[in-house]
């Protein structure tokens, strides 16, 4: 067993965003729908910038139109995760691509998802859970929407609500009623905050009462608040490849997940939208190994940290944690 292939828990990972190119290339063509623009010719996505991701994004998107497409997108996405040695991951599910934030027709498509995930635990292993998401940049309203599609599927297989979207769109408390609606139904809770947003905004995140940020990277302009984040054992979701590629850092190098975790942040790994950004699960071990002089019993221990940090219910868990202590 290699550092890239240890096993892997992985907390930040959009499905949509997961998409293989081949998955939606074929999908897209059956439709009859041309969205070959957003190719690259190696076959992944093309790329330039930021905003022209979520372009990209959008335009993947318009593909996926029914809950058998999205059963279909989560056992390729979940092969894909196993095949890079993945055993435990969260899922960012929003209810606005999955039947436009009506409670109904989001219950079709979780049934969908849902059952997918049950197939890839009993054929190949992995173990999926969803965190029902709001995209900050479509309103508080299309929020609302998605928080009360997360309450009222609360529980099982759905574990947290978050908020992913334009950091630099309002402020994250202006979402607080989204995310008393879920604390109240029992679901955990993460924000998207400094990624491309300084530090302020993960300040904001953590007014909402959240025990993990998603990013969070650019906490490291503010040693209190780095201070505050490892004091408070706030979990980051950091995902090294997918800031390097977007730009935020130049290299994984000067990437801060060492720094924060030498300040005594709990850090973990994850891909976020890992066709976009040409990455993996085993490639973000591998770099960060390349980068850090990381070795193995660092990896196992944000993989025990990342764990510790899962939303998942206690036999889910229990289940995995052995399977890690197995793999010693």
């Amino acid at each position: 067993m290699t550092i890239a292939t240890l096993p892997k828990v992985e907390l930040h990972l959009h499905l949509e965003g997961a998409a293989p190119p081949e998955f939606i290339r074929g999908l897209a063509a059956r439709k009859n729908i041309d969205i070959s623009g957003v190719f690259a010719d190696g076959g992944g996505y093309r790329f330039s910038d930021f905003g022209y991701f979520l372009r990209v994004y959008e335009a993947v998107c318009s593909t996926l139109s029914g809950p058998e497409e999205f059963h279909q997108l989560t056992r390729a996405v979940l092969e894909e995760s196993a095949a890079n040695d993945v055993v435990y991951t969260e899922a960012f599910l929003s209810p606005d691509f999955c039947g436009g934030g009506d409670p109904g027709a989001w219950r079709e498509y979780l049934s969908a998802i849902e059952s997918a995930a049950d197939e890839a635990e009993a054929s190949i292993g992995i173990v999926l859970k969803g965190i029902v998401t709001c995209i900050r940049h479509l309103g508080t309203e299309k929020a609302k929407s998605a928080a009360v599609c997360a309450a009222e599927t609360a529980g099982g297989f759905i574990r947290g609500f978050g908020m992913a979207g334009d950091e630099n769109v309002g402020k994250a408390t202006d979402f607080a009623w989204s995310f008393d609606c879920a604390r109240e139904a029992g679901l955990r809770l993460t924000c998207h905050a400094g990624e491309w947003a300084g530090p302020e905004s993960v300040r904001d995140a953590l007014e909402l009462g959240v025990e993990r940020i998603g990013h969070g990277v650019r906490a490291i302009e503010d040693s209190t608040l780095v201070d505050r984040l490892a004091a408070d054992g706030v979990v980051l979701e950091t995902c090294p490849g997918s800031n390097v590629h977007l730009g935020v850092f130049e290299s994984w190098e000067a990437h801060p997940i060492a720094r924060l975790r030498e300040a005594g942040c709990r850090v973990t790994v994850s891909t976020d939208d890992p066709p976009y950004f040409h990455t993996t699960m085993r490639r973000e071990f591998e770099r960060l190994a390349e980068a850090f002089e990381w070795e193995e019993e660092d990896f196992r221990a944000i993989t025990r940290d990342s764990l510790g940090a899962a939303f998942a219910d206690a036999d889910t868990l229990g289940g995995i944690e052995k399977l890690l202590e197995d793999s010693v």
